[in-house]
């Protein structure tokens, strides 16, 4: 078991270091070309993408960071403001935002380290897993590859290889290797995240800047909620109600009529009983809006793959949730789910979609993925940003990987309690 763990952390370790050495040195070049472009006033186009980019960047590694080693990461951004005007104009001002937030200077200070004791702190697990088998080969015969038997032609760590006696201290050397890797290769890779953890959580300040981010997501809640009950009023008063009226109006005239013009009453009830139908559809569709009646009677896996039943892509949706979230939780996962797949059909020119939900260490974790074009950024226009709102107020985090081709995979997470 604890050589299946140490595998499985070298496995990882490797990727992460992959990730990190190449993704961390492309990030660091264009953000610091951006900053510098702003300040000459030509970069306002460009950094709030890039900046995009490196939030999606290290909101992957805080996602990695709490299902491989749990280590929580938490994502401390300002909310972006709501009323952001579209063209240059809002542009510069969401440039202006980013710039401001602390968390974009700590993630361009975490770029470097990532790139250095960040990388080294990943391969070392695969090195520890991988390289010993290189000293057992040579123990087993490969160093006659090495040298003719007359002089050093190789070195294995520190063991020079001339023969077959330092092929075996070489084959001994990599058991060494080996085992101290099966100990350490788990921690080596939660000390990686650890690393990263550092940089992006605010310092001496950490529980009032979590203090203002979740005030912060708390009131755009408030907000949105204000924002929800008015659109549930105007499409009342416009819809449902505007259709009940009128049929009231038409039950009027019809009891006026029943006596003197029996055929023109039957008409009008007609008219009414079909209004009637309407205003009900309506109501059961407003009703859908605000709580979807299968995700209160059935669950939010349920839920969700009756929402994929509707979508004209086709969805496969796994879902393993041994319990129910609390209902604000579910219903927040699930509205957010219904947006993603939704931009997903819009924008995305894609024809599968997979929903893949599970809860896992004290979290709910979801990932819906796309075979589509790519390119999704979380910034100003993005429906994401409405998602990573939502997500907030719960202190969930949102990651999107969507390289340019695809495929898209948009990553939620929050922290909750199954009943």
């Amino acid at each position: 078991m604890r050589v299946r763990a140490a595998v499985v952390a070298g496995v990882r370790g490797l990727m992460v270091s992959v990730v990190a050495l190449a993704g961390s040195i492309i990030l660091f070049v264009l953000m610091i070309l951006s900053i510098v472009f702003t300040v000459l006033s030509i970069g306002f186009l460009t950094t709030p993408t890039v900046i995009g980019w490196v939030r999606s960047f290290a909101n992957w590694r805080r996602v990695t960071a709490a299902e491989w080693c749990d280590v929580r990461i938490p994502a401390t951004y300002r909310p972006l403001p709501p009323d952001l005007p579209g063209g240059p104009i809002g542009r510069v001002r969401l440039c202006v935002h980013l710039l401001k937030d602390p968390a974009t200077w700590r993630e361009l200070a975490w770029l470097p380290a990532d790139m250095t004791a960040g990388f080294v702190t990943a391969l070392l697990p695969a090195a520890l897993i991988v390289y010993p088998f290189e000293g057992i080969a040579l123990g087993a015969g490969l160093w006659r590859a090495f040298t003719d038997g007359s002089r050093i032609g190789y070195w294995y760590g520190f063991v020079p290889i001339a023969g077959p006696g330092t092929g075996l201290l070489a084959a001994l050397l990599g058991l060494v290797l080996f085992t101290v890797g099966v100990f350490t290769a788990p921690r080596l890779l939660t000390l990686h995240f650890q690393l990263t953890r550092t940089f992006l959580v605010p310092g001496q300040g950490e529980l009032a800047e979590r203090v203002r981010v979740l005030t912060e997501t708390r009131r755009d809640a408030v907000d949105t909620s204000a924002a929800e009950l008015r659109r549930i009023e105007r499409d009342l008063h416009d819809g449902a109600q505007a259709r009940l009226v009128a049929m009231g109006m038409d039950l009027g005239t019809i009891e006026a009529l029943v006596d003197k013009n029996p055929e023109k009453a039957k008409e009008l009830l007609t008219r009414a009983r079909l209004s009637s139908a309407d205003a009900l559809t309506e109501l059961r569709d407003l009703v859908r809006g605000i709580h979807p009646p299968v995700l209160a009677e059935r669950g939010l896996g349920d839920a969700v793959k009756a929402l994929a039943l509707r979508l004209p892509l086709a969805t496969e949706v796994d879902v393993d949730l041994p319990g129910r979230p609390d209902a604000p939780v579910e219903s927040a996962v699930y509205f957010a789910i219904s947006e993603v797949v939704t931009n997903a059909v819009k924008h995305a020119d894609a024809d599968r979609i997979w929903v893949d939900m599970h809860h896992a260490e004290g979290a709910l974790r979801v990932a819906v993925t796309d075979n589509g074009v790519g390119g999704a950024v979380v910034g100003a226009g993005s429906g994401l940003v409405g998602v990573e709102r939502r997500l907030g107020t719960f202190d969930g985090v949102l990651a999107v990987s969507s390289p340019a081709g695809g495929p898209t995979m948009v990553t939620m997470e929050i922290p909750c309690a199954l009943s």
